[in-house]
């Protein structure tokens, strides 16, 4: 039987969402590999002229050269992607600064980090700048991320606003929707450059953070190839270059 149209639409979307990841086999053969990314935090992986731009886009690209492959760019929310991984067909390879933790290890494979990074409070001045001023606030982090699970976790009174995107947060912040946010440290330096009048300030550097990559779990032939191609990417002064292009200095860790 048919389905009817009213239903067709979520046969589709169950069936594209219910599907293997890929093997490395199956890549090479079709010459392609999809890259999922959000899009969404400047200057690591954001839209320009409606095309994915940024430091992790252009890595993701330079490993895909190396072994061989073209890029298809998957844009997709951020807190989604690492179940997106495991369960979409058209999704073999995750780059979107997911920091390495014992939780997504547990649904994921990642790859070798190509960054190291700190969440960091990012403030207006006279804002809270330490973990401990935090108490009784109104603090913002992007819904799936390690900062929202680090504010949510700490053993004080607060409320903790949720947003979509790194841009809606830091935005947040600059407006002075909240008094302060945990965010990645290099995204807290581009958000002063954003917001220049906002008066934005550093705190405290909170933690440590590995950013990889993720494929699918148990993928592991796809994890090796790139971690291949992005040692090889490293060697021939790629990922270097490509730092200091976006940072003025070598983000590897």
């Amino acid at each position: 039987m048919r389905p009817s149209l009213f239903l067709l639409p979520a046969l589709l979307s169950l069936a594209c969402t219910t599907a293997q990841a890929r093997t490395l086999t199956e890549i090479k053969a079709s010459g392609t590999i999809n890259v999922a990314t959000s899009a969404d935090f400047e200057p690591f992986n954001f839209m320009r002229s409606g095309v994915p731009v940024g430091f992790e886009v252009e890595v993701a690209e330079a490993v895909a050269r190396q072994m061989g492959l073209r890029v298809n760019w998957v844009i997709r929310p951020f807190d989604g992607l690492l179940k997106d991984v495991n369960e979409r067909s058209d999704i073999d390879l995750v780059i979107a600064s997911h920091a390495v933790n014992s939780t997504r290890l547990k649904q994921v494979d990642f790859t070798t980090p190509h960054y190291c990074t700190g969440g960091v409070i990012l403030t207006r001045k006279g804002g809270p700048t330490t973990t401990k001023a935090l108490k009784g606030q109104k603090l913002g982090a992007e819904g799936g991320s390690t900062y929202f699970s680090f504010l949510r976790k700490l053993p004080f009174e607060k409320s903790v606003q949720v947003y979509p995107s790194s841009l809606a947060v830091t935005t947040a912040v600059a407006t002075g929707q909240v008094k302060a946010i945990v965010t990645d440290r290099f995204a807290a330096i581009e958000a002063q450059k954003n917001f220049p009048k906002a008066g934005l300030v550093l705190g405290d550097i909170l933690w440590k953070e590995q950013i990889a990559m993720a494929v699918a779990k148990d993928n592991l032939a796809l994890r090796d190839a790139v971690n291949a191609a992005l040692k090889q990417v490293g060697v021939n002064g790629t990922t270097a270059h490509l730092s200091t292009k976006y940072f003025g200095q070598n983000i590897g860790c």
